[in-house]
């Protein structure tokens, strides 16, 4: 009966003027779009046309999509669950397949992050780094980089970023940065040469232009994050010449230690998350009760920083409201994070966990409008489950 309801459904869609039917589809998201496409000859042909393929690769690229890859053990097939605002709902990128031929038993896998139709995967135990494309079914072991060998520890998730080429092209280029010897240098794998390439990068001279934060062709890579001072390297998308810059932070530390990335509870009551050359600041403290548990905290405030005009200090930016810290805030024991700038709009998630469950909180700030913004997110089951990496991404795209 269920079989026939929806067969009956699909049919009635199909009787849709061809133009709002090429409309609706456009808003969907690609796992929606291929769930049709497996029942319906004439959403099939539709979406096989160029014009519409085009079309939709063009706006599902500029959308934003929140990827977690979450596991119990060490045998669990490989999913990585994706959401988009497009969507109420999450969607499974079943990968374990594909990887299957690539990964040793008892290999140790961290999601390391994502661009397109590309994720990134390190491998602890035999430290290697493997790109997936699941549109493609294509698994890449990239080569070690010049520094050897790194395990899944190695890597900073504000010092990396990969850049997918054109829809279609297969291509990809990797990016990251490290102190070798006292010197920033930018290191990049490109798919086109299969080949690594490193760079010093240069002490920037004071120039605007060269931390000019509306340039949306420049790209920054965090070499090292210290309670009062960072170093940032930045560079553009057609890799010119790195520079660096050296910010420091002027702001008040008086609540205790610092953390940057992840935070025990019990450790620090301060939490710096850094990502494309800005700073968040996320401030929490006790819950108040006569609790006598150790390591419990809650979310007290969110701040916004990021690189003055000539790249010399953090300059604060905005504050999350006390109203929307009011409606988001929740006791944890250990919080992590990450965060992103695109298309003038910043993006924060905050995952935290509290006697083994996970949390996880998407914040958005609108540089035009000023204006902070909380995305709620369906329920998602991670109880007893190991967290094991998480980004934004843009969309996928049909190949």
């Amino acid at each position: 009966m269920e079989s026939r309801r929806n067969s009956t459904t699909v049919v009635g869609f199909s009787l849709l003027p061809s133009e709002l039917i090429h409309c609706i589809i456009l808003r969907l998201a690609l796992p929606d779009i291929f769930h049709l496409k497996s029942v319906n000859k004439f959403i099939t042909s539709m979406i096989a046309d160029q014009d519409f393929t085009r079309d939709y690769n063009l706006r599902s690229s500029s959308s934003t999509w929140l990827f977690v890859y979450k596991k119990r053990w060490h045998r669990d097939p490989v999913v990585i669950h994706g959401f988009t605002q497009s969507s109420e709902r999450w969607f499974k990128v079943m990968i374990g397949d594909i990887l299957k031929p690539f990964i040793p038993p008892g290999e140790d896998l961290y999601f390391l992050t994502a661009s397109g139709n590309f994720f990134l995967f390190a491998l602890n135990c035999s430290r290697e780094v493997i790109s997936v494309n699941p549109m493609t079914k294509v698994v890449k072991r990239i080569p070690q980089s010049p520094l050897g060998p790194r395990g899944t520890s190695s890597w900073r998730r504000s010092g990396i970023k990969l850049l997918a080429g054109p829809s279609g092209s297969g291509q990809f280029r990797f990016l990251f940065v490290e102190i070798v010897d006292n010197n920033p240098t930018l290191f990049e794998y490109d798919s086109r040469t299969n080949k690594w390439k490193s760079t010093i990068a240069k002490e920037s001279i004071v120039n605007p232009s060269h931390v000019n934060k509306k340039d949306e062709n420049r790209i920054f890579l965090s070499a090292s994050n210290e309670p009062r001072r960072s170093v940032v390297v930045c560079v553009g998308y057609d890799s010119n010449e790195p520079t660096v810059v050296r910010p420091i932070f002027s702001g008040i530390l008086e609540d205790g230690e610092l953390a940057v990335g992840f935070s025990w509870g019990s450790v620090t009551n301060r939490l710096h998350i850094y990502g494309d050359g800005w700073m968040l600041i996320v401030r929490s403290g006790s819950d108040g009760t006569n609790d006598s548990r150790r390591g419990i905290r809650v979310l007290k405030g969110v701040e916004l920083w990021g690189l003055s005009p000539n790249g010399r200090q953090w300059a604060f930016v905005s504050k999350v409201p006390n109203g929307l810290i009011d409606e988001i805030k929740k006791p944890y024991g250990v919080m992590m994070g990450c965060l992103e700038e695109r298309e003038g709009t910043i993006r924060a998630i905050l995952m935290s966990n509290f006697e083994g469950i996970w949390d996880i909180i998407w914040l958005s700030f609108d540089f035009e409008k000023s204006k902070w913004a909380w995305v709620p997110l369906p329920e998602f089951k991670m109880e007893g489950s190991n967290m094991a990496g998480v980004t934004f991404s843009s969309g996928l795209t049909i190949s």
